[in-house]
């Protein structure tokens, strides 16, 4: 199995509860997509459980978003690869926290 070494990168609010200081390096085992990087993030900061994902049905919330290589991923599959660029390390995958409002 080919382990690979992804970035992310949290909006603020995430990295203060995270206690993460700038991007978040992680070894991601067999494929890169949404739910093994999220799924790899979350063991290794479990605090961040529940706070990109829905506890019970791990969909993502619906104020957060992804992002990678100027592209929104936010409505891909969870189990759909993600771009290379982010399988090697060249490029992060952005955790956005979404503003609404009126």
């Amino acid at each position: 199995m080919t382990t690979h070494s992804v970035r992310v990168v949290l909006p603020a609010h995430l990295r203060v509860l995270g206690r993460v200081d700038g991007e978040v390096v992680l070894a991601v085992d067999g494929p890169v997509t949404q739910r093994s990087v999220l799924d790899a993030l979350e063991l290794r900061h479990p605090v961040l459980r529940g706070t990109i994902r829905e506890h019970g049905t791990l969909r993502r919330r619906a104020f957060v978003r992804f992002f990678a290589c100027e592209r929104d991923l936010s409505h891909e599959p969870p189990d759909g690869p993600l771009p290379d660029e982010v399988a090697t390390g060249a490029e992060p995958l952005l955790v956005v926290g979404a503003m609404a409002g009126g």
